[in-house]
């Protein structure tokens, strides 16, 4: 997701920074490349290989703009925006292709299953609209609504997912994609986990254990054990409700 870039500090610019910078941006974009091969890999209904390379588009967004910030890229290489690479790769790994891998695996039925076409109706323009909204960040950097990280909740959705799905499966995959649509214009504020100061040790270390178990249920082929779901299930509890923590002080505030 997009930061707020560093301000220009004034200082020359050597040639071997504006390579640098220049090499971060390509960085960033590689992203976009890592999401096409996720696309194949769900076109071929290989559902391990597709969050497989989904999890490496993840990873390079969740680093490349502490790097980006370090070398100071707006001012190193200003032709280039990082933001706008950002949003082009976020549609494509946060929304396309794991709409596209709801859509197709039959998770909400047939192709032209109501509930199938709804929901893609619902996450593809919430998150449009998300990705357009210039207020889309509080000012410490966590996002306002939900962040249209659907990789996220559609990995979720074949992790817990019946092998043969029912009315039921579908009807409340249905309705929570339909809430999450919904949250996409709410004012809940949801965490950024590499921006908490509040608990910021044991956001990051369970973090790092929330990533280990979910490269386990993708090698897994999304059928892992009974306590990696159960683990899984617990830590996404704990990021949904650190949530509320950030915003419940906020509710008093004056307006600034």
């Amino acid at each position: 997701m997009p930061a707020s870039p560093p301000q220009p500090s004034g200082e020359p610019i050597s040639p071997e920074r504006r390579w640098l910078a220049f090499g971060v941006h390509v960085f960033t974009a590689s992203g976009v490349f890592w999401g096409f091969l996720a696309l194949i890999a769900a076109a071929h209904q290989d559902w391990r290989t597709m969050f497989g390379w989904l999890a490496l588009a993840l990873f390079v967004d969740g680093i490349d703009g502490t790097i980006a910030r370090k070398i100071n890229v707006v001012e190193a290489a200003p032709r280039w925006s990082g933001t706008a690479l950002d949003l082009i790769i976020d549609y494509l790994t946060y929304v396309i292709v794991p709409a596209y891998a709801l859509y197709s695996s039959g998770i909400l039925g047939d192709a032209n299953n109501p509930l199938n076409l709804i929901s893609m109706a619902v996450i593809l323009l919430s998150s449009a609209m998300y990705f357009a909204d210039n207020e889309m960040k509080t000012e410490d950097a966590w996002f306002k609504g939900f962040p249209a990280v659907w990789n996220l909740i559609i990995f979720y959705y074949f992790l817990l997912s019946p092998a043969q799905p029912t009315a039921t499966s579908m009807a409340v995959i249905f309705v929570v994609t339909l809430l999450l649509g919904l949250l996409t214009f709410a004012s809940f504020v949801f965490v950024h986990p590499l921006r908490v100061s509040k608990l910021r040790v044991p956001t990051l270390s369970l973090l790092v254990v929330w990533s280990l178990l979910a490269i386990k249920a993708i090698w897994e082929n999304m059928s892992p054990a009974p306590w990696v779901v159960w683990g899984l299930c617990i830590l996404g509890l704990y990021f949904l409700i650190l949530g509320y923590f950030r915003t419940a002080p906020t509710h008093d505030r004056a307006p600034q």
